[in-house]
């Protein structure tokens, strides 16, 4: 089993920054991706940033520019920089990995952290 625990979320004003973290603990052979999403309460769980193990990043076009994804992938662990925070960053942030682990492949999510922005 895997387990996902997030950190670094709380209160910030807007233009404020945060780093979120994610660790990953278990029985993983390799990372294959590493993301952050978040969801608003009546809202559908959106993709933020997205990196992969050959190194290619994605983000979601509110928060080019601003917010950047890094992954350590020895240390299993998965970092959110978010810069120019704006009230509508406002969402559990979610981290979820893509694994291997003999020979199958599997995804985990952690249980989530607030970032609140306030105005």
């Amino acid at each position: 089993q895997v387990t996902l625990v997030e950190s670094g979320g709380g209160l910030v004003q807007a233009g404020g920054s945060l780093r979120l973290a994610c660790a990953a603990s278990g029985s993983i052979d390799s990372i294959h991706v590493m993301a952050w999403y978040r969801q608003i309460p009546g809202k559908q769980r959106e993709l933020v940033a997205q990196t992969t193990s050959s190194g290619r990043a994605n983000y979601a076009d509110s928060v080019k520019g601003r917010f950047t994804i890094s992954g350590d992938y020895a240390k299993k662990m998965v970092y959110l920089q978010m810069n120019s925070l704006k009230p509508d960053d406002t969402a559990v942030y979610y981290c979820r990995l893509e694994i291997s682990r003999l020979g199958y492949r599997y995804q985990y999510w952690g249980q989530g952290t607030q970032v609140t922005v306030s105005s």
